[in-house]
Parts: structure tokens; C-alpha cells; sequence
């Protein structure tokens, strides 16, 4: 038989192995770092420019970042910072270098969801992050997710709950009570809402006081800040549970709306959102959030199947908070994407049931699935494996054929992805 005190003591005994794993992982030093690229891949693949024009304007110009220059001299390789200011101070045939961004708005929050575990969900905002980020742009991850898949991947493994989503929605119960507390009645309960109602464990954590920056941190990436998650934070579904009886007032659902409405609006380009595969409290709160839904899936019957359910329980859960009594301010009563797209995940062209569930797919949900599959290959295996996406992997691990193809996949992922994301910005209203 075993009990909770059996499956701590396996926690424990994992844990004692954590650094082990992280070393193997990452590197002697356990934490992740972000390797340079070479002067082939700013030219081909991240600047996409003209190999010559772009080393006859460098040459002209030494004040540009020169990069390091290998042992044999025949390629120079760039970190991302470098990359970026050569971005921003080069144009090439009069166009500049930085990506293209709708003026006087706040970033686009992009939410990849599903009900299915192993839907690639991490994956692809990994990916789409990081290949945001060598496109220029400034990234806000926020992993939802229990599992931190995506908190690992980022090379976040030292995070308390109290700054993870968990946190940032226990800082806005105390807030939003706090708030109520100040008028003569509730809402609803035409009483007063008095702090007391809420539980010291939470009180003293001192929440309340933390500041909007205290919930994020930075990566590798010199352009990529993530609020992380951690195994603890599966707490905040009981909690929240808890909290809504003690308030039923908050509206829970939109408190890392809240949040993310406190940043300044150019703070970052793209915020990503990578969600539990369940539809709870922190799930409700990334779709609430965000002004785009993008939903991966295997190209497998079970995986449509659990796609269909995913929607329709999404959709009667949204029904029900338009039903609410209680609306944020602010907020329109029925909650509105600017766009919703599938895509397929682990997809192998020579595989009849894929090409027949891709079929399927684009007959169900028609042009809402994405155009570009994202193929399973050798060098995505090994990513994830290594908890890696294929930009940070150096394509001399690998023969750089394969190491190209994976990356082709992605890139074609994400190019469409930018599309549908820019196309979404534009409809968006203008920050006050």
C-alpha cells in the first residue's frame, strides 16, 4: 500500500538526483547558457541577407560588432546581443533589419493550448520563442504548466511558487479584496468583504507587497523573460478553489490578465503562454488572457479526438464566465480571440494516417489549420531530449542536413505563426 508519505519519499529521492540530471542537461556549471551563431547562419537564416552585401557593409564599418573568429579564420560567431545591434544599426537596400510591430500597441499575447499531454505544447512555444527572439523580438514566456516543461527548457529549475502563476494570482486575490474592502458593500453580497476572510498562510507570504517585476525572470536568452513554473504551483488549483469560496466576488479568471495589463506596453513584442493540458484555474486564466489561441495536436485519431473535446469544454467554460455576474472592468461580457489556428505536431509526410488525419483536420476546421505541419525528425527528438529547441542546438553536432530540415520545419511554423499573429496586431485597439 502507499500513502502520501510514500510518494514524498520518492519526491525526495528524485530530488537528490535533480543536479545530476541538470548536469547532464545543461552544462558542468548546471546552468544553461545560449551559444553564438555563426556568420553562415546570420546571413542564410536569421538576418537573411546577402552573404557578400552583408560582410562588405560590416567590413566598412568597424565600429559593428565583428563576433569571434574560429581557429581556422573561415567563420566568425555572433551572440545574440551582438545580433541584435547589428540589426538595429545596419539596412540593407534601405529597409531596416528590426521586425515589423503595429505602433501604439501593447505586445500580442499568443496562448498555445490543448486538452492532450504530449500535443507538443511546450515544444512549440519553445520554439516559437526562441525563433521570436532571433527575429528580433522581445519575449514574455509564461509557463502555466505544473510540469515546467518549459520553465526546464529555459534553463529555470530554482523557482519558488510563490513567483509563479500561482503567486501572481494569490497577489491579485489579496489585491482585488483589498479593493472590494475599500467600498461600503460587495457586489454581490451586499456586505462588506473583510481581510480576515482570507487565510494567514496566505497573509503572510507577503504577496501582496511584491512588485510586478518580482514575478519575472530572465533567461539565456538576452531577449526572452519568463514568469516560470514549478511541481508546487499544481497547488493553485485547490487554492484557487479555496480563495473563490472565502471571495466569491474575484473573478479569478482574470487575474494574469490583470497582471500583464500592469506592464508597460512596450515592454515586450510577444508574450507566449504555454498551458496545463486541463482546463482549470491557471488554463482559464492563459485563454483569458491572451488575444490569440493556437492549439497543436498529434496527427492521430485519439489526438483529434481530444481535440474536439478541448474545444467544446473550452467553449462551455468561456460560456459560463459570460454568464458571471461578475465582469471585470474593462472587460467585454463574452471573451473574444482575434484569432484561432491548429496546428500539427510530430507529423511525418510518409505516414498514410497522418496524411489522413491531416486531411481530416483541414475538413473539420478548415483554413483555421495552419498551412505547415511541424515534422518529426531526428534532430527534434534530440531537442527534446535535451531540452533544447533545434536554434539552440549548434548544427555541427549533426550532420547539417538534418540539423537543416528540423530547423526548416520550425521556421516555416513560425513564419506562418508571425503572419497570423501580425495580422491579429493590427485588429487590436490601440493602447490608452
Amino acid at each position: 500500500m502507499f500513502t502520501h508519505e510514500d510518494l514524498s519519499r520518492l519526491q525526495t529521492q528524485s530530488l537528490k538526483l535533480q543536479g545530476w540530471i541538470r548536469q547532464q542537461t545543461f552544462s558542468p556549471q548546471m546552468v544553461k547558457t545560449l551559444r553564438r551563431f555563426s556568420s553562415w547562419e546570420l546571413g542564410e537564416l536569421i538576418l537573411k541577407a546577402n552573404p557578400s552585401t552583408l560582410r562588405g557593409r560590416m567590413m566598412a564599418d568597424p565600429s559593428l560588432p565583428a563576433g569571434l573568429v574560429e581557429e581556422d579564420g573561415r567563420q566568425r560567431w555572433y551572440s545574440l546581443e551582438e545580433i541584435n545591434e547589428l540589426r538595429r544599426r545596419l539596412k540593407i537596400g534601405r529597409k531596416t533589419l528590426m521586425p515589423p510591430r503595429p505602433a501604439g500597441k501593447r505586445a500580442l499575447r499568443a496562448a498555445v493550448a490543448n486538452f492532450k499531454g504530449g500535443a507538443g505544447k511546450s515544444t512549440v512555444a519553445l520554439h516559437f520563442a526562441h525563433a521570436a527572439a532571433l527575429d528580433g523580438y522581445r519575449v514574455l514566456a509564461v509557463d502555466f504548466d505544473p510540469q515546467a516543461t518549459l520553465s526546464h527548457a529555459m534553463g529555470l529549475t530554482e523557482v519558488s511558487e510563490e513567483h509563479t502563476v500561482w503567486g501572481v494570482m494569490a497577489r491579485d486575490l489579496i489585491r482585488e479584496t483589498e479593493r472590494l474592502n475599500a467600498v461600503p458593500t460587495g457586489a454581490e453580497s451586499g456586505a462588506a468583504l473583510p481581510r480576515r476572510r482570507l487565510p494567514a498562510s496566505l497573509m503572510d507570504l507577503g504577496l501582496g507587497e511584491l512588485r510586478t517585476q518580482d514575478f519575472i525572470r530572465p533567461t539565456c536568452w538576452p531577449t526572452i523573460d519568463m514568469i516560470p513554473s514549478c511541481a508546487n504551483s499544481a497547488f493553485v488549483e485547490f487554492a484557487s478553489a479555496q480563495y473563490r469560496h472565502l471571495n466569491p466576488e474575484w473573478s479569478f479568471y482574470a487575474a494574469v490578465s490583470r497582471y500583464l495589463d500592469s506592464l508597460a506596453p512596450d515592454a515586450y513584442d510577444l508574450v507566449i503562454f504555454d498551458c496545463p493540458p486541463a482546463i482549470g484555474y491557471q488554463s482559464m486564466n492563459a485563454v483569458f488572457a491572451a488575444d490569440m489561441l493556437y492549439i497543436p495536436s498529434g496527427p492521430g485519431y485519439w489526438e483529434y479526438d481530444s481535440t474536439t473535446s478541448f474545444i467544446g469544454q473550452l467553449a462551455e467554460a468561456l460560456g459560463d464566465l459570460a454568464a458571471a455576474p461578475v465582469v471585470p472592468a474593462g472587460t467585454p461580457p463574452v471573451k473574444e480571440f482575434l484569432d484561432v489556428r491548429f496546428l500539427l505536431t510530430r507529423f511525418e509526410a510518409n505516414n498514410d494516417l497522418h496524411r489522413a488525419m491531416d486531411a481530416a483536420f483541414r475538413k473539420v476546421f478548415g483554413e483555421r489549420v495552419a498551412e505547415h505541419q511541424i515534422e518529426m525528425t531526428r534532430a527534434v527528438e534530440q531537442s527534446g531530449r535535451f531540452l533544447s529547441s533545434i536554434y539552440e542546438i549548434d548544427y555541427r553536432s549533426m550532420t547539417r542536413e538534418t540539423w537543416r530540415r528540423a530547423r526548416a520545419s520550425f521556421d516555416r511554423a513560425y513564419e506562418e505563426f508571425r503572419g497570423y499573429a501580425l495580422a491579429a496586431w493590427e485588429k487590436m485597439e490601440e493602447t490608452p
